[in-house]
């Protein structure tokens, strides 16, 4: 347990330069919809938050022509643009074999979930990022394909959210490993994965604002249940509570980030069910690797542990506090 505050308080404290990006995760969305014979509607949406002063640009086949576009907008988390594309030059194919790309991927570390939907119902999808920044419409798509895209949308949506993984750290240090550990992350699965799939699937909407905010503040009552010295109270006696009721809050997360990707609606619960598989990949593989590093580190650093126990919960109440006031104001002028 001691090891654990240790690990985590060196963590949290290279942590201290990614905190200004811990805003909610969400891939840019690029869908192209043919809304008559080569004639296409195209709608982009990236993240109004950049990390980057390289814009992200989305990238069509020469031979298309601009006819309209609308003044970018801001929508929630997002800004939005509109063009329609008139792309006579195509032949009978349309879009079948032609690319579509995005440029500045690399400098702003981003993903791109890109949606074609054909005026015959066909529809495609696929995931850029720096390795792959282009995308060749096929003729065919497969459910191979909507899994891995998803998947891959799960795990870089983990990985990628600050906040979510301050969560899992602080379970971990507030019930240690073994089999605590597992009925704990167990109960946050099952609470996140509930309300990710009851959102995904329209049967309740909720204020993401305000979802964010009560996100953060689910790392700060883990904050400060770290701090109580009485170890018999009932969070303490069965964690898994606070897990599993925190978890259905961070799976309204999730799902806020799953819909601005965009979902292929022929195929919804399959890219559905691939997210939250690549969710809990992500998760295994951070646990994993922190009960690692602590496994390693433990001995060289038992001279230093009692003045570095207290710093991991100074750390987890600092910046869930600045993230609760961040996106408290949010909430309230939404």
């Amino acid at each position: 347990m001691k090891g654990l505050r240790i690990l985590m308080a060196l963590v949290l404290g290279f942590s201290t330069v990614l905190v200004a990006h811990a805003h909610r995760f969400a891939p840019s969305l690029l869908q192209v919809d043919e809304i008559s014979p080569q004639q296409y509607n195209m709608v982009w949406k990236t993240p109004a938050q950049g990390v980057s002063d390289v814009p992200l640009r989305p990238q069509w086949p020469q031979s298309c022509e601009v006819r309209s576009a609308s003044e970018p907008q801001l929508e929630g988390t997002g800004v939005v643009t509109n063009w329609q594309l008139q792309c006579s030059g195509l032949g009978e194919d349309g879009l079948v074999g032609q690319t579509l790309g995005v440029s500045g991927l690399g400098a702003n570390q981003a993903s791109v979930m890109v949606m074609v939907k054909l005026l015959d119902g066909r529809r495609y999808q696929q995931v850029l990022d720096t390795e792959h920044p282009e995308f060749v419409v096929p003729a065919q798509s497969t459910a191979g394909d909507v899994m891995s895209d998803y998947m891959r949308l799960g795990i870089e949506h983990i990985w990628m959210g600050l906040d979510h993984l301050m969560f899992v750290f602080g379970l971990l240090l507030l019930v240690g490993a073994g089999r605590r550990l597992l009925w704990t992350i167990t109960a946050f699965t099952i609470g996140h994965s509930i309300t990710l799939s009851l959102v995904t699937l329209g049967y309740f909407d909720y204020p993401v604002e305000l979802v964010e905010f009560v996100i953060a503040l689910s790392i700060f009552v883990l904050a400060v249940e770290l701090t109580r010295t009485a170890k018999h109270d009932v969070l303490w006696r069965n964690p898994w509570w606070l897990a599993g009721g925190f978890g259905l809050l961070h799976g309204m997360g999730f799902a806020g980030a799953l819909a601005e990707a965009g979902l292929p609606q022929d195929n919804l619960p399959l890219a559905l069910l691939f997210f939250n598989i690549g969710i809990e990949i992500g998760q295994i593989v951070f646990i994993l690797a922190v009960l690692a590093v602590w496994y390693i580190i433990r001995k060289p650093l038992a001279p230093w542990q009692d003045r570095l126990m207290p710093v991991p919960i100074y750390i987890l109440g600092a910046f869930s506090a600045m993230w609760c006031i961040e996106r408290g104001l949010a909430a309230l002028l939404a």
